[in-house]
């Protein structure tokens, strides 16, 4: 039996407003519903999941969504939320965007044939032949300036200055939700809370140009617990790409989360049931230092976004790091996964060549890599029995070959728990 899409919406933390008769049309479903994706890069990031989960939540409420790809709307650019005129992309760029994003959404709803299968579109289809003067005269005849003027992202930037292409987004967008309620019955529309004045422009441009009921769903913008953006790390975005964010930092990325924001994260981010997730966070209250709660999340969402072949090199990768990962575990990664996980890690190089000889493990340490900075203070480590060569303790009477070359130009030497040095084969 289908659930109750605002009560879901609602205990997910994910309803921040929605128009009278929501309720009404949602009891008739399954019924369509849509939300927007712009192809301003040719990959999502997490700061996009929100509004694709809504999507994802959406059908598993028994009802149909629909993606739409803005093929047309990424050429415009929305104002919403910016404080500066976008830099506009050319059309190859637009169409190499929108195919990515296309195989992205894939991995998150279900195509299957049915009552509740998702659909995607693209606004290029239907811009692609309407000229300017038909837009101006068919959509622009029926808003009022007055109307446009008043919207949050509008009067935003008016201070600034924008320029008549981003004020004219909210008609591209509210033709839209027009299109696809003439012409694929759909009357709802989703989207975070900064999208509440393009979708009500759609909303009244139904009403003015059909006579008909449209009706929109919005979900709070999403950020950290302690007030800072969503979706970034040190290094920027944090993309669902594998090139631009690998499956190990995207990992990483959601184990880090805080106790306060894990809890909202499952919430939000899979398709637990309620229970479920309040036992988790049970659980993990108990024993926080276990953080239970974000390694269950971190697990469901890169499973999802990368696959389980992908999840588990990130868990190899991460108990090599920070737990007792052993020197098979280590041999197993390829060189980007090695990079990843010891990024920031000192390096030093040494010679092939002297490794084809067998190279002393003192010299190693010392002259070889510049670990230590004598063969003396070499000598008491190894003593002490506190230095790894891949994770396996040596001593002093160690030589090393390329035989222990990991991804066949790699040593990883270690002194200590904390403490490593990661030697490259020249």
């Amino acid at each position: 039996m289908a659930r109750d899409l605002l009560t879901e919406f609602r205990w997910r933390g994910l309803l921040q407003d929605s128009t009278p008769g929501v309720e009404e049309l949602l009891a008739k479903g399954p019924v369509p519903g849509y939300i927007g994706f712009d192809p301003t890069a040719d990959s999502l990031h997490v700061g996009s999941l929100v509004p694709v989960m809504l999507l994802v939540h959406f059908q598993h409420c028994g009802h149909a969504p629909i993606a739409l790809v803005g093929g047309a709307t990424g050429m415009v650019g929305d104002p919403s939320g910016k404080k500066a005129e976008r830099q506009l992309l050319d059309e190859d760029t637009l169409q190499h965007n929108v195919e990515a994003l296309r195989k992205q959404l894939e991995r998150f709803l279900d195509f299957s044939p049915g009552a509740t299968a998702a659909r995607i579109v693209n606004n290029y289809d239907w811009f692609k032949d309407m000229g300017f003067l038909r837009f101006i005269r068919d959509v622009g005849k029926h808003v009022s300036v007055n109307y446009m003027m008043a919207k949050d992202s509008v009067k935003n930037r008016l201070e600034e200055g924008i320029s008549f292409t981003e004020f004219s987004y909210q008609l591209v967008q509210g033709y839209d939700f027009h299109w696809l309620h003439r012409n694929m019955d759909c009357h709802l529309q989703m989207g975070g809370s900064d999208q509440w004045g393009n979708i009500t422009t759609g909303i009244e441009l139904i009403r003015r140009l059909d006579g008909g009921e449209a009706y929109a769903i919005t979900a709070p913008l999403l950020t950290k617990a302690d007030g800072s953006k969503f979706g970034k790390s040190e290094g920027g975005n944090v993309w669902l790409d594998p090139v631009r964010t690998s499956p190990y930092r995207f990992y990483q990325f959601w184990l880090n989360a805080s106790d306060a924001d894990a809890g909202r994260f499952a919430r939000i981010f899979t398709t637990w049931e309620r229970a479920e997730v309040e036992s988790l966070e049970m659980e993990h209250a108990k024993s926080p230092h276990l953080r239970r709660l974000q390694k269950e999340v971190a697990a469901d969402i890169t499973r999802r976004v990368h696959g389980e072949e992908e999840l588990r090199a990130a868990l190899q990768a991460s108990e090599i790091l920070f737990g007792s990962g052993t020197t098979k575990a280590l041999a197993s990664l390829n060189e980007q996964q090695l990079l990843d996980v010891f990024e920031g890690v000192p390096q030093g190089e040494v010679g092939r060549d002297g490794l084809a000889a067998g190279l002393p493990i003192l010299d190693l340490l010392t002259d070889g890599s510049g670990f230590l900075p004598s063969k003396g203070e070499a000598r008491r480590a190894l003593k002490e029995n506190s230095i790894a060569l891949n994770r396996a303790k040596v001593d002093e009477e160690r030589t090393v070959g390329t035989d222990d070359l990991i991804a066949g130009r790699y040593l990883l030497l270690q002194r200590g728990k904390k403490n490593y040095f990661l030697v490259k084969v020249v």
